[in-house]
């Protein structure tokens, strides 16, 4: 079934390139699950997106990894 995008928040929302996922999926894996904002600017930079963008992407697929995992979507009593 196709997203409606009821109220933009899901991943499937953020209209973004493949290569701008390749960026954010490798940070994601190999730098931080949760980048400090330092981080986070240097990741928007790279990817052409602005920070609150990034910052969504983050939080967004933190959320599914977690699910993935077994966790609550939400970060709460469990560290990632």
């Amino acid at each position: 079934m196709a997203s409606d995008g009821r109220n933009g928040d899901g991943m499937a929302s953020m209209q973004l390139a493949e290569d701008q996922i390749k960026v954010l999926e490798e940070n994601f894996t190999k730098v931080s699950k949760h980048p400090d904002d330092a981080t986070l600017m240097l990741i928007a930079a790279e990817c052409g997106l602005t920070e609150e963008e990034t910052a969504k992407w983050f939080r967004l697929r933190n959320a599914q990894w977690r699910q993935a995992e077994g966790l609550p979507a939400e970060l709460g009593s469990v560290k990632d």
